[in-house]
């Protein structure tokens, strides 16, 4: 069984003792991974060490105890939540008790609320559901922090490309001219508002608006708003006391304390409650705000960048999303169209993804046929550039294009068609009244409605399962078996 596996170093062991304090300014920052699951031991190792890390690696809890006891110095540990014996949140405790200040990203295939909760409540820096993205691992060390607390780290970070396409997203027409934009007010403070469907890049366009920034130099911090129950994002936007609730045992520095002097990327901010939306507008007023169980006002200076796929013009009329904080964020407001409008595009991301993906997952693939290049011409891409990206993720694990070229040339069923299915489920209700029993009656027409809910929450969030599952109010495994009996074509 594997227990514990270093891979890299910064310095011989003969020459530890005598490293120069120049030696130590520049050493490479360190993490440790504990999961009990090789394949993703490895996969994390390989991920990091790209990174510029050098990586310690073990499968359980209580090893990964040990050698924080012999002395190792992670900059951060990587925490599977189930494993055998002492499982992720045990250890976790455990590390909080005697680390209180190392850093602990959790990850599990879990994502139930109450056990991210859980998780952070407990002192968890970020959490992660498998399986994830390593845009989405960049996207978690960025909300860490790690580059801000030494040289090594900031020179490290200022490596990974910026978003999941990286700079192909600027070669059409449409996007060229956001860029313009972005260079414009690039050395300016104003608060920008980005709007576009799920999937079209908006994470990109605010990743680019702090890299040209004069802010560049500083942290930039995502928070999801989506992803997390309000109350427990009060708690991550703006830090608690200790004792601010049960579980609190220390004071935590929150994700705008965190992007101070840097930018802070506030996605989905339509999903934000009132409450927030008020402490969020006196953030934007007066650059101040309270801990949560605190009194103390905190000043920072953060830039403020927000995205929506909502339309919160029509959420501010319907009085569910504050009129004065929308006028506060909409300062600078940049539509990304969707990918079906960016065409030319496509090319460029599809060689990206397979050049991605064929290195992760260890594939040798010469390229997609001509008969998948015409298919995906015609294709609308509902789900934008993340539709794409699963696509292609598919074809390279697969090795085939078969599924997917399938799923391009089943016919769409459109919206008014739906509304036509509808109707006459409803006319043939009429005709046979007092025929079936009424229980029958609301299972046929429920059964299509939620049909109709979750092909619409699937094509938003870019056939993201999780995410969908996230809005709809459900768990993971409640939708996949809705979609099975609602027959959804769930492509992602």
């Amino acid at each position: 069984m594997q227990s514990f596996v270093r891979r890299g170093s910064s310095a011989s062991a003969s020459g530890a003792s005598s490293a120069s304090a120049e030696d130590e300014r520049v050493r490479l920052p360190r993490v440790l991974v504990v999961d009990d699951a090789d394949g993703m031991r490895s996969y994390l190792a390989s991920a990091f060490e790209a990174r510029g890390f050098e990586v310690d690696t073990c499968d359980c809890g209580r090893r990964a105890l040990s050698l924080l006891e012999s002395g190792a110095d992670p900059d951060l540990v990587l925490l599977d939540v189930m494993m055998p014996g002492d499982d992720g949140l045990v250890t976790l405790a455990a590390i909080r008790e005697r680390w209180p200040s190392l850093p602990v990203l959790m990850m599990s295939v879990i994502g139930r609320a109450s056990t991210i909760v859980q998780a952070m409540q407990s002192g968890a820096a970020d959490y992660l559901t498998k399986p994830f993205e390593e845009v989405e691992l960049d996207a978690a060390l960025d909300r860490i922090g790690l580059h801000s607390s030494r040289a090594s780290r900031r020179a490290t970070f200022e490596r990974v490309p910026r978003g999941p396409a990286g700079q192909t997203v600027w070669v059409s027409s449409a996007m060229r001219e956001i860029r313009g934009v972005i260079e414009q007010i690039g050395e300016t403070d104003v608060t920008v508002l980005i709007q576009g469907e799920s999937g079209v890049g908006k994470e990109i366009v605010a990743r680019e608006v702090h890299a040209v920034s004069s802010r560049r130099g500083g942290p930039f911090v995502k928070v999801n708003c989506a992803a997390l129950p309000n109350d427990l994002l009060e708690s991550e936007l703006f830090g608690y006391e200790k004792g601010a609730f049960t579980g609190a045992a220390g004071r935590k520095q929150g994700k705008f304390e965190l992007a101070d002097a840097g930018t802070i990327f506030l996605d989905e901010i339509g999903e934000m409650g009132a409450p927030l939306q008020a402490k969020l507008l006196q953030v934007l007023q007066d650059s101040e705000f309270t801990r949560l169980g605190g009194n103390r006002e905190v000043k920072v200076d953060v830039r403020i960048v927000c995205a929506t796929n909502r339309a919160l013009v029509e959420m501010v009329s319907r009085g569910t999303f504050r009129e004065d904080l929308y006028f506060r964020l909409n300062v600078v407001a940049i539509d990304v169209p969707p990918l079906r409008d960016r065409r030319e595009e496509i090319p460029l991301l599809v060689e990206t993804f397979l050049a991605r993906y064929s290195a992760s997952y260890g594939r040798r693939l010469r390229g997609l046929s001509q008969r998948l290049i015409e298919a995906m011409k015609q294709y609308a891409f509902p789900g934008n550039v993340r539709e794409l990206e699963n696509m292609i993720k598919r074809i390279v694990v697969l090795e085939s294009e078969d599924q997917v070229l399938a799923e391009l040339a089943r016919p769409k069923v459109t919206r008014s068609e739906r509304r036509a299915e509808l109707d006459a489920i409803l006319a043939e209700m009429e005709e046979t009244a007092g025929e079936l029993p009424l229980r029958e009656v609301a299972r046929r027409f429920a059964l299509e409605v939620e049909r109709e809910a979750i092909e619409h929450m699937l094509e938003a969030t870019g056939w993201n399962r999780k995410q969908a599952a996230l809005r709809l109010g459900v768990s993971y495994k409640t939708l996949l078996q809705k979609i099975r009996e609602c027959d959804v074509d769930a492509r992602g």
